[in-house]
């Protein structure tokens, strides 16, 4: 983020884009205070890759147990987090658990539905929520002005399939109606924290990964991991209060709503 050492938090941080940002974070140049590597079940199986990173930083990296879909959860992690980092905050929060069906209309039911937003949309809106008073205490105690993720923000992971005006072009390709409502209702979201919060210094932004090749993304994308989190991380990086709310892809584009 900037040459001032911070402290990040990661959800779904056990694979994926999660995983491979928390090992690009903490073998990276930039300093870091803190790195909290949030899953649902970190003493599982699925979580074994994010413990062997752990153990190889332990001084920076510290594996928290977090269900996005359960408030008390994110509660209990917020407790925890906020007894680590003090006075000095919670420098970024990148929400980036999800989930994605690939059903369409007709086939997708309405748990499905709901299941994408408990994950999708209330996960992150609760997590912005218990995390903001960290989040609010690292914009008082920066000396910076302006916004930056140095200082004090939130990146949401979205999608380019939450953009409306491309829906034309791209539904025949894949339709997951579920995760494009939950991923454009994730959009509105940070548009309006962004807003409601910009008076404390709090930057929000959402980034689109591209086609990764990823568990969820499948063996067909158009990119790896490492780049993906390579650009984000530059992205992120760039980020000013001119580009508060802004939806943008691993590149820096901006994408249509």
């Amino acid at each position: 983020m900037a040459a001032q050492a911070v402290s990040v938090l990661i959800t779904g941080a056990n694979r994926g884009l999660g995983l491979e940002m928390v090992k690009q974070m903490a073998e990276g140049s930039r300093p870091l205070k803190k790195l909290f590597a949030c899953c649902r079940d970190p003493d599982g199986p699925r979580a074994e890759a994010l413990q062997t990173l752990a153990k190889k930083h332990p001084n920076v990296i510290a594996v928290v147990r977090l269900d996005i879909t359960d408030l008390s959860s994110i509660k209990q992690c917020a407790v925890q987090v906020g007894s680590v980092v003090g006075k000095e905050g919670l420098n970024l929060l990148i929400n980036n658990a999800g989930v994605l069906a690939k059903g369409t209309l007709l086939e997708t039911s309405s748990e499905d539905m709901q299941n994408a937003f408990n994950t999708n949309v209330m996960g992150p809106m609760n997590s912005i929520k218990e995390f903001l008073p960290h989040l609010r205490a690292a914009a008082k105690a920066s000396e910076a002005p302006g916004m930056s993720c140095s200082k004090a923000a939130v990146v949401n992971i979205s999608s380019f399939l939450a953009s409306m005006e491309i829906v034309k072009q791209s539904y025949g390709h894949f339709s997951g109606i579920s995760y494009r409502i939950s991923k454009a209702g994730l959009n509105m979201l940070t548009l309006c924290a962004a807003e409601e919060l910009k008076k404390d210094e709090i930057l929000f932004a959402m980034l689109h990964p591209g086609w990764v090749r990823t568990d969820m993304g499948g063996d067909e994308g158009d990119i790896d991991a490492t780049q993906s989190v390579q650009g984000m991380f530059s992205v992120m990086a760039s980020l000013t209060e001119k580009q508060n709310g802004a939806f943008l892809d691993y590149e820096g584009k901006s994408l249509p709503w």
